[in-house]
Parts: structure tokens; sequence; C-alpha cells
């Protein structure tokens, strides 16, 4: 963003425009500031440059000019964002106070958003994390049946805190989740899975819950464990398999999604699986595998 000081205080419009974002929208002193620093900036810019003397007389081509010579400085896509915002809301404002009779910023393009790959493990620093509780602790095995589940199913962590009791069918060999938006999707658990789940219910879940209860992972006071405790729990089996990478609960949940492109899962099946409701969402996977085998690529082809 261009780092120039104005010789003079943003125009009177400008002020009322972040005093109504004050009084009707609360929003705070740094976001307050962020904006009042985007307008000020345009503002100083089309006045330096002789396109208008305020905002409020910039037309669609000033603006224009303005956001070409800031994508020419490379600005983040973030601050581009909050700049487009900014300048929205401020025409809209005088627009809807009839003070305007067009918007020129109709035609701004709203930037796209860098496309973020998810954290993900290999093969083996998977194995390596199921394998890091200590399974003749209840604790320990409880621990272990969750990171297979949530392995095994792809689960939002979320999901598998409150799974009850009931959702799992071992004989059948699937999970009933109750993912976004109350929807329940249907889950197929592998063998191994199945083998710790039926370990952990054998062993381990009376002592957690001597009371009775339909949690099915109930946490050391026999309650419905927090996300935030599950979270601290995998932290801890990370730092014990040698994990360095920072993970959380998602990072499996990736896994497994990755893992099952890689290996040339139908996209559609393992959109089901996740509980996406958009496949573009699921798609974001093949980007994760297609920058994986172009690393392969790079590390032992003659001519990566």
């Amino acid at each position: 963003m261009p780092n120039q000081e104005r010789s003079r205080g943003p125009s009177a419009e400008v002020l009322e425009y972040l005093d109504t974002l004050w009084l009707q929208r609360g929003l705070s002193e740094n976001t307050l500031a962020a904006y009042r620093r985007d307008l000020s900036l345009t503002e100083h810019w089309l006045i330096q440059a002789k396109r208008a003397n305020k905002l409020l007389d910039a037309t669609a081509e000033d603006l224009g000019a303005y956001n070409q010579m800031r994508n020419d400085e490379k600005i983040a896509r973030r601050s581009a964002a909050r700049w487009l915002s900014s300048v929205r809301g401020f025409f809209r404002h005088f627009l809807a106070e009839q003070r305007l009779r067009e918007d020129p910023t109709q035609y701004l393009e709203h930037p796209k958003q860098a496309r973020t790959l998810p954290g993900s493990l290999g093969a083996q620093d998977v194995e390596n994390l199921l394998a890091a509780p200590d399974v003749t602790t209840v604790i320990g095995l409880r621990d272990r049946a969750m990171l297979e589940l949530l392995y095994a199913c792809g689960l939002r962590v979320s999901e598998l805190v409150t799974l009850q009791l009931a959702s799992v069918n071992l004989r059948q060999g699937v999970v009933r989740v109750t993912g976004k938006g109350s929807k329940e999707r249907i889950v197929p658990a592998g063998e191994t899975c199945l083998d710790w789940l039926q370990q952990y219910l054998r062993e381990a879940r009376q002592q957690l819950i001597p009371a009775g209860g339909n949690v099915l992972f109930p946490s050391r006071l026999g309650r419905v464990m927090t996300r935030q405790t599950f979270w601290h729990a995998i932290k801890r089996h990370a730092r014990a398999a040698g994990i360095e990478k920072d993970i959380s609960p998602h990072t499996l949940r990736h896994a497994f999604a990755t893992h099952l492109v890689d290996n040339g899962a139908d996209l559609r099946a393992v959109q089901m699986m996740l509980g996406h409701s958009d496949l573009s969402t699921t798609q974001i996977y093949t980007h994760v595998a297609q920058q994986r085998l172009q690393s392969l690529l790079r590390k032992h082809h003659p001519r990566g």
C-alpha cells in the first residue's frame, strides 16, 4: 500500500461514514483504524493525482486506476479485500442516503483468496501417532480408539466427542455421524478401527462412566469431552510420537481424505464420508495429491 502521509485530515464524508460504522456496527478500534487508513490513503491518492478533490467525487475509472496501482504493487489479498470492503461500504452508505446517483465500486472485482491447502500427515506419521497412547491405561485405550476412529472415518472433532454409544454398529462396521446442520451420514469403519473400538468398550469405557450414560468417549469425569480436551490430548500424543509439525484433530481428517484420494478413491464417495455439502470443498484434496506427486517428481526424477 502507498505509504504517503496526508497533509490534511480525511474529508467530512469519510469521518461521517466512520462515525456511522462505530454507531451502527460497533466495530473494534483496530478495524475502524484500518478502514480510516484505507479510505484516507485512497482519498489522498485521488487528490495527488488530480483526479478528485475528495473521495465522494471519485468515479469508477478513478477507483479502478487506484486499484490497478495497488495491484501493481502486489498488495496482499487480505489487504485488497479489506480495501474493497472499505470503499464499497463508503459509497453504498451515501447511495442509501441518496447523496449519490450510482455506485462507482460496482465494477471492482473482489480479489480471489489463495487456496489454502490443508495440513496433513504421511502414512508413517499417522501410524506413529495412532500407536502413541499407552493402551495399558484406561485413558490411553480410550485415546487410541478415538484416534483410530478419527482417522478411519474422517470425522470432525466436534462429531467425534459427541458420538453416542448407539452411533456405532460393530456388527455392520459403520458409524452414524451427525454433522453440520444436524445432517446424518453413515460412514464405514475399517477392521482395525473396529477391533480397537471393541477392546475399548470391553475394557475401558465402563470404568470411565460407571453410572451409565450414552456418550461413547467420556472424559475422566464421565462427561462429554470438550474439543479442547481432545486437542490437548492429540498434541501430547504427537509429541510422544516424535511428530514435530504442528497438528490438530483436524489433521487426521485431512489425512483420511488425502490418503483416500492418493489411492484412487472416488471423489464423490470421499465427499459423502466427509459430510461436505459441496463437491468443490472436497476437490481441494485432489490439489493436495497433485502437490505430493509434483514433490516426488522433483525429488526423484533425473529431470525433475
